[in-house]
């Protein structure tokens, strides 16, 4: 029961919120949702409490446990309806209490399309979970303040080419345990030294410090190393096994001045290799991430032709994670392969600008001033616009503008921002102009949020490997978006 409240203390009436959901205790209905879509799939709907207040007055508040904000919705408690019909008649049917940090994967599960059976089974694992937050599966799917915990028996994963995490970190945010990560690149030992750890006598290295908790093995051997070793120790039938194979060779930057891209033997082994891993260990779900002229490669023809011999289905596309929420145009390859069933791509969401992600964290940043032709860019875009925040970038030639006002999201983050010529770390990559006259420059911190990292990773402090790190990854943000569709498709199913 929700505790007495002081008369001086009573908050004022949420008419905003209560006006919101005021017809979903009534009908179970939640806004834009049809009576066949509820027939099929049911809905959410928080419970709601009547007081009477000293006026006499009666209010609805959303019924919360113990002193918690009756106007937060990730505090409200949760119910979930849907119907079915016994013997010709509709009849309703209900289950009460469902953990808070559930109804994000729950309305997740809605917008896939999942179905009615396959949301309830979700419901009854995450009730079923012991009240200690360490052991809640959904207690931070849509926290990125403090680390996940995971649960008792949550689905494992393999990640090939691991960089610095951004996979994992993803993985992680939707319940999922990284329990292997392969990683090495002899063309950029410093990198590779810096993901792995355990022998490191002062500090624990990225990876380490990052995933060691959740039981994640790093193996610093390259995957043809792994693949000629035959996977030694790997899970059989992993649930996941996500590879984003070395790139460079393909990669538009790289590729610019020679007119195309040229795969060398390392690709082509590379690619090889991860077709190995496929016929061997027999995942689940097949996840790759690469640059869009990926697709064009033998490379990718080596893992595709894997892929359908092993019987599996494959989806893939060349989507901009700025469509899916990331503060940043990045436009990459994505692939889906699995086996008896569809996983499609999550739901689009509204893109974000800059400035909305990272505008907290600017009055923390160092003073800097801009170069000459960060100078005449902001020139030339005041020549025709109104004063607004800017994003101006001091390094690196782009065919595209290299600013972008602060509605937008930036820039593609590239590794190159980061370090010089020499792989040295560069003491600014980018700086943020305000109409006030304040330039900023944008930080490590700031680059993390821009490429969708949560903000209990860490970075090392060195800025080219961290800022390597940031423009390798996959950023975590769509990875957690990614595996929770493609979760919200293994719930219930038995391969």
């Amino acid at each position: 029961m929700t505790k007495a409240v002081p008369s001086h203390t009573l908050p004022p009436k949420p008419k905003s919120v209560i006006l919101e959901l005021s017809a979903t205790p009534k009908k179970f209905l939640e806004d834009g949702l049809k009576s066949s879509q509820l027939h099929s799939q049911g809905c959410l709907y928080p419970y709601l409490e009547k007081k009477k207040l000293l006026d006499s007055s009666i209010v609805f508040y959303p019924r919360v446990i113990g002193e918690r904000d009756p106007n937060n919705p990730t505090h409200y408690r949760w119910g979930f309806n849907w119907e079915e019909r016994v013997n010709g008649v509709w009849k309703g049917r209900s289950i009460g209490s469902i953990p808070p940090g559930a109804v994000h994967m729950i309305r997740t599960l809605h917008q896939e399309g999942a179905t009615r059976e396959n949301i309830v089974a979700f419901i009854k694992k995450a009730k079923t979970k012991k009240t200690s937050p360490k052991l809640d599966v959904c207690k931070n799917f849509d926290n990125t303040d403090f680390k996940p915990t995971l649960a008792d028996n949550p689905p494992i994963a393999v990640v090939l080419f691991a960089g610095g995490g951004g996979i994992e970190a993803g993985m992680v945010q939707a319940g999922i345990r990284p329990v292997i990560a392969v990683e090495f690149d002899p063309t950029k030992p410093d990198l590779s030294r810096a993901m792995p750890a355990a022998t490191s006598r002062t500090n624990a290295k990225t990876h380490h410090r990052n995933f060691s908790e959740y039981g994640c093995r790093i193996i610093q051997l390259t995957v043809q190393e792994v693949a000629r070793l035959g996977f030694l120790a790997f899970p059989h039938r992993p649930d996941y096994l996500h590879a984003s194979p070395v790139c460079a060779n393909v990669s538009l930057a790289h590729t610019a001045k020679a007119g195309k891209g040229i795969e060398t033997a390392d690709d082509l082994t590379a690619a090889i290799a991860v077709a190995e891993a496929i016929r061997q260990l027999q995942p689940r779900v097949f996840t790759l991430e690469n640059v869009p002229r990926y697709q064009n490669s033998q490379s990718f023809s080596i893992i595709l032709s894997a892929l359908e011999q092993e019987g599996y289905s494959v989806n893939y596309s060349v989507v901009n994670m700025a469509d899916f929420g990331l503060p940043q145009a990045r436009r990459r390859l994505v692939l889906i392969a699995n086996k008896g069933f569809h996983i499609a791509l999550p739901t689009r969401r509204k893109p974000i600008g800059w400035y909305k992600a990272i505008a907290h964290l600017i009055p923390t940043m160092t003073d800097s001033h801009l170069l000459p032709k960060q100078q005449q860019a902001l020139e030339k875009f005041l020549a025709g616009n109104a004063p607004t925040p800017l994003l101006i970038e001091r390094v690196g030639g782009r065919t595209q503008s290299k600013y972008k006002p602060g509605h937008l999201p930036c820039n593609t983050i590239l590794r190159s921002h980061f370090t010089d010529h020499k792989g040295c770390n560069r003491s600014k990559f980018a700086d943020i102009w305000l109409p006030d006259g304040t330039i900023k420059s944008l930080s490590i911190q700031g680059a993390a949020i821009l490429q969708g990292f949560p903000s209990w990773y860490e970075f090392p402090k060195e800025t080219a490997t961290a800022g390597s790190i940031i423009g390798y990854s996959v950023p975590p943000s769509f990875a957690t978006q990614l595996f929770i569709s493609a979760q919200s498709k293994l719930l219930g199913v038995t391969v």
